[in-house]
């Protein structure tokens, strides 16, 4: 099971500060899908920046259309492949 996102921050240039329950905290860069599909929406006004938790979904929310699974962003803040981090889980249990 994938650590939960306790506390999430919009920066600048489409970045994201997240800080997850054990312990793992960084900046992810995300700009990569500003003018993408629903992302589009980060263009208008500041949006990007009241980015917030989902409390049913614990996902990245910035509206009930745009969010972002928090577990894959934790697999580029720790630089793994769901595969790598599979494989680390059953090592260490």
């Amino acid at each position: 099971m994938f650590p939960k996102l306790i506390d999430v921050k919009g920066l600048e240039n489409f970045q994201l500060s997240l800080k997850y329950d054990d312990g793992t905290e960084g900046i992810v860069d995300i700009s990569h899908l500003k003018n993408k599909g629903v992302f589009k929406k980060w263009n208008d006004g500041n949006l990007f920046f009241n980015v917030y938790i989902d409390r049913e979904s614990n996902a990245v929310a910035w509206d009930n259309d745009l969010d972002i699974c928090p577990d894959s962003l934790y697999l580029k803040l720790k630089g793994l492949t769901f595969e790598d981090w599979k494989e680390k889980q059953y090592a260490t249990n």
